[in-house]
């Protein structure tokens, strides 16, 4: 197959291979096209990885989570590729040596990651201000016990990644809609609004999400200055969640908010993780930034009293070997994830054009615009995951008013998302 051929044709090449009205819905790899990766292929990103039996949450869990079990996977925020040679060989090098006793990072690590900030976003975080945690959700839980008491208003920016509501609402909280203005295919900043919901709601909490999840947003400097004076106004902590920072597309630059706005470093917690980036989610290492000593004394407090204190093994020497040897590798995933967003555009232009693509800034998700379908919130839901045989995620569960949206991950081999592309058409089409 030509995978810079025209769209029709890799249409064709894989209907040819298909036949039935229901053979989409229940067509799965035969063992000739899923296998393990080679050690010579670690960086074909076409390859497609058998990863059920691997007790992994996207392909292992479908039934327990209520959907059928022969469903296509393309939710999770984790990639369906192999991830950089040198971090899997640092993990080889580590389980050998056969002791897995308590560990922490010493300065070499801290020397890797900050130095990948400096690289790319010229702040270099000082040793000091490193928190440690196993992901980047459960930093943003202990930010909301250690930073509001119980009863409090906490901001967000909807539509949004889901576990912001819910490490607000199960910590007592209340959670503060600053609704995003969608115009023109464009996501923006209510900024009179944000500011009136933290004055009426006496708000002393801002989780942000940097760049947005889901809808691709990546903040300008303009908009993240608006934001400090902001909270600066009203002393409000931000909680900067910066997770897919390393996935800007061309053409738009991702700002580490506290180096775009310095004022605010006293206030601010900087989230950060190589989980995204370079795959490693599994291995739970998350590195949290805080400057404002009091601040750091306060989450080390809340993340000791929840018996947390020491990273893993695998996590510390995954990070390192990441950070300091995974840079091509990152670069050529993320070429091959921009070309998928083409496929995916091209696609949905030419056979799908009732679904609108909102244009990404950055991340690795595809935000599919589902309305001028017809369909109600349950009828979406039924298309995508009944008749398409798709697990995405849907629209509603990051808010209030994106029921008739869908989130897609880009991060798998071209013919993975070819064939969700076709279900998708096939059960529109049939509907």
């Amino acid at each position: 197959m030509n995978k810079q051929g025209d769209i029709r044709c890799i249409y064709r090449d894989f209907s040819e291979r298909i036949s039935g009205n229901n053979a989409l819905r229940g067509y799965k790899y035969n063992s000739a096209s899923v296998y393990q990766i080679p050690k010579a292929e670690k960086n074909d990103f076409d390859t497609v990885v058998d990863r059920y039996g691997t007790n992994s949450l996207k392909y292992d869990f479908a039934e327990e989570r209520g959907y059928p079990k022969d469903i296509l996977p393309l939710w999770v925020a984790d990639m369906d590729f192999v991830t950089a040679e040198p971090i899997v060989d640092s993990l080889r090098k580590t389980a050998e040596h056969g002791i897995f006793g308590y560990s922490n990072p010493k300065d070499d690590y801290y020397e890797a990651a900050a130095s990948w900030f400096e690289k790319y976003f010229a702040w270099r975080p000082e040793k000091e201000w490193l928190v440690k945690t196993p992901g980047i959700v459960f930093a943003l839980s202990m930010a909301v016990r250690a930073y509001t008491n119980v009863g409090d208003g906490v901001i967000i920016q909807t539509p949004v990644y889901y576990p912001f509501y819910s490490v607000i609402e199960n910590n007592d909280r209340k959670v503060v809609k600053n609704e995003l203005k969608f115009e023109n295919g464009h996501y923006k900043i209510d900024f009179e609004d944000f500011e009136n919901k933290i004055k009426e709601n006496q708000v002393k909490l801002f989780i942000f999400c940097s760049p947005h999840n889901p809808t691709g947003r990546v903040w300008t400097e303009k908009e993240l200055k608006r934001i400090a004076d902001i909270c600066l106004k009203y002393d409000v902590i931000v909680i900067s969640d910066e997770i897919h920072c390393d996935f800007s597309y061309p053409g738009h630059q991702h700002h580490i908010l506290t180096k775009a706005c310095p004022e605010l470093e006293n206030q601010a917690v900087i989230c950060t993780s190589p989980s995204k980036t370079f795959n490693i989610a599994g291995l739970q290492i998350s590195n949290i930034w805080i400057k404002n000593r009091k601040l750091r004394h306060q989450m080390n407090r809340e993340i000791v009293s929840c018996g947390y204190t020491e990273f893993n093994i695998f996590g510390i020497k995954a990070a390192k070997a990441a950070y300091e040897e995974g840079e091509e590798w990152h670069q050529k995933s993320w070429e091959y994830i921009r070309r998928n967003l083409d496929f995916v555009r091209n696609f949905l232009n030419k056979y799908l054009p009732e679904i609108k693509l909102i244009e990404p800034e950055g991340t690795y998700f595809a935000w599919l615009d589902c309305t001028k379908l017809g369909l109600s919130k349950e009828e979406l839901n039924d298309l995508i995951i009944n008749k398409a045989g798709l697990w995405l995620d849907a629209g509603h569960i990051f808010g209030q008013g994106a029921e008739m949206f869908q989130r897609i991950v880009l991060a798998c081999p071209r013919q993975t998302l070819q064939k969700a592309l076709i279900q998708l058409e096939h059960a529109v089409k049939n509907n």
